[in-house]
């Protein structure tokens, strides 16, 4: 299980990548959906050991983040920056360009972490399948040219990783995908696992929905946590990379605060039982 992993920069849990990189288990998900906190991000990078800033494009603030990485002190070499390509800039050479533009505006010389963001490529006159191969060729010499260090996927299912597995060279080294109690693929993760793919999963807490539900409450109670490091807890615990996203300073160091207690299998299995397939993001089931 991940939280089993070495330990990283700022004493959280890492666990190796196939890129031969380590990837710190609990990550900073940042976005333009409820705000951007140029302060949060610092007190985490600061105060709780966050090594794992996660980013987009399409988030727009990537500029925002160069000033808190800057500002926290925090050594390049010991942050993981992971940032995401949006559909808009898909194929080989808008890919390389992109990778750049994103480096600029976060002000590194590389990138940890370049995931395609969604499998639906919206390109006229082209097939998906044929977009995104041409996408990942681009992201394998990225690779190869190491200005990143891991290349990866978001949102991707079986299928697409299947098409990818027959187009290309490289296996993308992780997919990053919704993952909370109510959203638990378990075959996609065991999938992942057989290919050496590390399952990173987005909206822990099922962007607050699970924080409310009465099993969760029940074991918050139980453990003498809160909800949220419970949904935490058990993502880690389940071996999934984690990654909430919060633009309070208390709160970002609440969901810090996961390394310290161990949810009994028992419970785990109690929480694992809650999935019923429901997203809070988007659902990439209709793409081909």
């Amino acid at each position: 299980m991940a939280a089993a992993g070495e330990l990283g920069p700022g004493g959280v849990p890492a666990v190796p990548v196939a890129s031969g990189h380590s990837i710190p288990v609990l990550g900073l998900g940042t976005s333009h959906q409820g705000g951007y906190s140029h302060g949060a991000v610092v007190h985490a990078l600061q105060k709780c050991g966050i090594r794992h800033i996660d980013t987009a494009k399409r988030y727009g603030c990537e500029h925002l983040l160069q000033r808190a990485i800057r500002e926290s002190g925090v050594k390049r070499e010991d942050l993981w920056v992971t940032t995401k390509l949006w559909h808009s800039d898909y194929g080989y050479d808008n890919t390389k360009k992109a990778c750049l533009e994103s480096c600029e505006r976060l002000g590194v010389e590389y990138l940890d972490l370049y995931l395609i963001h969604w499998p639906d490529a919206q390109v006229p006159g082209k097939s998906n399948r044929e977009v995104r191969a041409e996408t990942w060729r681009a992201m394998e010499e990225l690779y190869e040219k190491g200005l990143c260090k891991s290349i990866g996927v978001s949102n991707f299912l079986i299928s697409h990783l299947e098409q990818l597995k027959e187009d290309c060279v490289i296996t993308p080294h992780v997919n990053q995908v919704e993952y909370h109690p109510f959203q638990r693929p378990q075959e996609l993760v065991d999938y992942c696992r057989s290919r050496n793919i590390v399952f990173e999963g987005y909206c822990p807490l099922a962007k607050g929905e699970a924080l409310t539900h009465p099993t969760v409450i029940q074991l918050a109670k139980k453990y003498g946590r809160t909800p949220a490091q419970i949904c935490i807890r058990w993502s880690i615990q389940n071996g999934v990379v984690t990654i909430p996203k919060s633009t309070k300073a208390e709160r970002i160091e609440e969901n810090c605060k996961v390394f310290d207690f161990t949810i009994a299998e028992d419970d785990v299995e109690i929480l694992n039982g809650m999935h019923d397939g429901k997203h809070v993001s988007w659902d990439p089931s209709f793409i081909v």
